[in-house]
């Protein structure tokens, strides 16, 4: 197995805990997203793993070897930034191979591996064009191949995707996953995004004001959410409790005893005809593949709802909402939580 393993790992700034009590292990050639929103600290606990920032107190290791008095260009780690960081006065081979020749290998070993990245990436073909002509989604796959050049043990990964437009970040996600995955590279990747998180990894952690709120298989932490905080940071629309659910008739379908709260998705609640739960639509948004609406219900406020894409709905019209219990989580925790 081997890996990394982070135990109760803390790291102070002045007054300030940025990681607050850390543990979490990945096994080799397993990939793992930290996830949060800016500055609970995620990125500080990238930087500690790297070597980049004093540790308080806990410990890094990897592979069983406790990494406190091995130096960063020590460790056999990769990083790569947001930004890429590619020098411009180099062509993409150089980039690549720039590792490569800080450790002196003979020529024609630099060129097969670059060759070899390259086509991995897939960027053959371009093994002569200069950062600026290239695209953004090209620029981070020639990062990613220049981190992966001197086959580390771990690249670690800050925000690589941050700095894309979502269409392009949406694609080179399952890129990002499909490339670590042949390579057999273990990886710890920070991001504020979710569907990025879930896209590339196999691991997910959720991180708040620097500590760990969860952690697990991404199905898993998706599927129990904590607390309404986290529920709703995964991308759960709305958190109902157990007064609300009552109020609706709606807890006797939770089959957990003394739950507090139920995560809906935006697509939980569905207009049907015919019973269900009767509200006032107050918007309708249409889409290409749905109707998506704000209802208000009565003791509970605005909730979102959807129909089908040939409905026909106007605000003010009374509406029958059917619950999706497949889109729901439950939430057992007394903390309803409130995003920082």
């Amino acid at each position: 197995m081997g890996g990394l393993v982070v135990d109760h790992l803390s790291v102070c700034f002045d007054d300030v805990v940025a990681v607050d009590e850390v543990s979490l292990s990945l096994p080799r050639g397993e990939v793992l997203a930290v996830l949060g929103p800016s500055g609970c600290g995620k990125s500080t606990l990238l930087r500690a793993i790297a070597g980049l920032v004093p540790v308080d107190s806990g410990s890094i290791a990897y592979d069983g070897i406790d990494l406190a008095a091995v130096p960063t260009h020590k460790r056999g780690f990769a990083m790569m930034f947001q930004d890429g960081q590619l020098f411009p006065h180099l062509d993409v081979a150089a980039n690549v191979a720039y590792p490569l020749r800080l450790q002196r290998l003979p020529k024609a070993q630099i060129r097969a591996r670059v060759a070899e990245l390259l086509t991995l990436v897939d960027l053959a073909h371009q093994q002569q064009r200069r950062p600026e002509t290239l695209s953004g989604g090209e620029r981070q796959r020639v990062a990613l191949a220049r981190a992966l050049a001197a086959n580390p043990r771990m690249v670690l990964l800050d925000e690589p995707l941050s700095a894309l437009d979502s269409e392009l970040r949406e694609r080179l996600a399952g890129d990002l996953k499909a490339i670590l995955a042949k390579s057999a590279t273990t990886a710890v990747m920070v991001t504020h995004d979710q569907e990025e998180a879930f896209a590339v990894a196999d691991r997910l952690a959720v991180m708040r004001n620097g500590k760990i709120v969860t952690q697990g298989a991404p199905d898993e932490v998706w599927r129990r959410p904590p607390d309404a905080w986290t529920a709703r940071f995964l991308g759960y629309a709305q958190v109902l409790t157990h007064q609300e659910l009552s109020a609706l008739g709606l807890d006797r379908i939770v089959r957990v005893k003394d739950f507090d709260s139920l995560a809906i998705r935006r697509s939980a609640l569905v207009v049907k005809t015919g019973g269900g739960i009767t509200g006032v639509v107050k918007s309708v948004t249409a889409t290409p593949e749905q109707v998506r609406l704000q209802v208000e219900l009565p003791s509970v406020g605005l909730v979102p709802a959807i129909a089908h894409a040939s409905t026909d709905i106007r605000v003010d019209a009374e509406v029958a909402l059917w619950l999706d219990e497949t889109k729901t989580a439950v939430i057992k925790c007394r903390d309803l939580g409130s995003a920082p």
